[in-house]
């Protein structure tokens, strides 16, 4: 990439995005226009049944990578700050200077299944709920701190750091110990209607504040880069880093969710709805987060089976010779031509387990109607028809709690590519899907914090209205009569039905 050409003005923002696969880096104009962007793969291991492991080191080396290569593509001394936007709920222990002690546990860890179980007997749950807005599960950082604590005892007396992504990122780049609060509030450690380290969780969870980084609201600067990392990421030394916040409320901002009525969607690994709440609220129909700005909350919905289903149909049954990415188009060119409802096949989602509104991990994927005619297009189109009914279900229970109406999504991530994966939520929501303008709205997001947080726009509603925009819309259609009775009359309270046996299956399953 050739260089671009000179200017003696700072009228640009670099972000980082850190995401469990990847570090990506682009950097942006005041318009929400990318120029350039550099990216770096990040490894992930699973090294045991349930746990999902990554070496912090390649998190520091792939965004250095991705930064370097960003910077390339414009004149580095027109970057007027660097913000990042993590992968949520992973976190890294570390020896004072920062090394790691072992492997990062990474957010789709299960392994603390039984500390979960301890906590929900004790009839802890429910205070930890109401103080961080996170119901007990497996994703949280707490339970898989103290599954750290019980298993690896000789490592967890060695902790002196407990470091979400961000924090351990920021600490390499400006050499502070500092994160977010959208970014430290997903740990469940955060009590989230003070803005700050929950004392009475962190006793549960058997660690102490000096062991945690201190707490700064997204948008505000939290250090500046020192030489060391200048250097590494083909960037001027002194930079000003400016506090983000974890990808999903990111997402949220870049799609331009500022305000109660619209939902962002994000059809990614994970499925991820969220819609924006001024005031603190809890309830098992959702998780409550920090927003992405100052004030306000973030009410989300997760289904951690969202495109990682379909990338299970894709290794699992092959469907058609050929690159992922060639199979999955071929699928959907297939899956177009079939009727809704998938001549009969119906999917319950829960790959991954399943988080709001039941919180079961013992819950699991569910196909129902298998007949000879049904071959890899059919079941492709199930998982697409499934996650939305899914979607509906779990929308249905955030109006229900908050008594509000939620009226449209904005859709972005990967699955937010593909026209037929729309149409079918707004056929089967009964709401508008409205495409971000940028499939990059994590990023985005966090360009949006940059601006504000350099003083290029005076408040980051302003910057976000400058930088967003919308892309085709997706309105409910002739196939919607149909959707509503499949919902109805199959979907809905399907899994309440078969809840024993699924329970039962994995208590069998454990039992060898």
């Amino acid at each position: 990439m050739t260089p671009k050409a000179s200017s003696d003005h700072r009228d640009l923002v670099l972000t980082l995005d850190a995401s469990t696969t990847a570090c990506k880096a682009i950097v942006w104009d005041r318009n929400g226009h990318p120029l350039s962007e550099g990216r770096a793969e990040i490894r992930l291991n699973s090294p045991a049944p349930l746990g999902f492991e990554q070496d912090a080191e390649e998190w520091w080396s792939a965004a250095a990578s991705a930064l370097r290569g960003a910077a390339f593509g414009v004149e580095a001394d027109r970057i007027r700050g660097l913000c990042i936007v993590n992968q949520r709920e992973t976190f890294v222990v570390a020896d004072r200077s920062g090394r790691p002690l072992r492997p990062a546990i990474v957010w789709m860890d299960e392994r603390c299944r039984d500390q979960v179980e301890r906590v929900r007997k004790s009839g802890l749950a429910e205070r930890v709920h109401h103080v961080t807005g996170k119901p007990a599960c497996t994703t949280p950082s707490l339970y898989k701190l103290l599954w750290l604590r019980e298993q690896e005892p000789q490592v967890f007396a060695q902790v002196r750091l407990v470091l979400d992504v961000h924090a351990f990122l920021v600490f390499r780049l400006t050499g502070d110990l500092r994160t977010s609060l959208p970014s430290a509030d997903p740990t469940g450690l955060v009590d989230l209607a003070a803005g700050d380290w929950s004392s009475e969780v962190l006793t549960l969870a058997g660690i102490g504040r000096e062991q945690l980084p201190a707490i700064a609201p997204a948008g505000e600067r939290i250090g500046a880069l020192r030489e060391e990392a200048a250097v590494a990421c083909g960037l001027p030394a002194g930079l000003p880093v400016i506090a983000g916040a974890g990808d999903g409320q990111a997402a949220g901002l870049g799609a331009g969710i500022l305000a109660p009525g619209r939902a962002y969607l994000n059809l990614g690994t994970a499925v991820v709805s969220g819609v924006f709440s001024e005031t603190y609220q809890t309830s098992l129909a959702y998780r409550t987060l920090a927003a992405a700005g100052p004030g306000g909350f973030i009410l989300e919905t997760d289904l951690k089976g969202g495109t990682f289903t379909l990338d299970w149909l894709v290794k699992r049954w092959g469907g058609s010779p050929g690159p992922k990415g060639e199979v999955l188009r071929d699928l959907e060119r297939q899956a177009r031509a079939l009727p809704p409802g998938a001549e009969g096949l119906v999917l319950i989602p829960y790959w991954n387990a399943v988080m709001n509104p039941y919180w079961d991990d013992d819950a699991s994927g569910l196909v129902m109607g298998w007949r000879d005619l049904h071959g890899p297009a059919h079941l492709y189109r199930a998982i697409l028809e499934g996650i939305a009914f899914e979607q509906r279900l779990q929308t249905e229970a955030v109006e229900a709690a908050i008594g509000e109406e939620i009226e449209a999504f904005v859709v972005m991530g990967g699955g937010a590519a593909s026209d037929l994966w729309c149409q079918i939520v707004a056929d089967v929501t009964g709401r508008p899907v409205h495409r971000a303008g940028s499939q990059e709205a994590t990023s985005l997001g966090a360009a949006a914090l940059a601006m504000w947080g350099t003083g290029m726009y005076p408040d980051l509603p302003t910057a976000t209205h400058a930088m967003t925009t919308s892309g085709p819309s997706f309105e409910p259609g002739s196939h919607q009569a149909r959707y509503e009775r499949i919902y109805r009359e199959v979907y809905q309270g399907l899994y309440e039905a078969v809840r024993p046996r699924m329970v039962r299956l994995a208590e069998l399953a454990r039992a060898g």
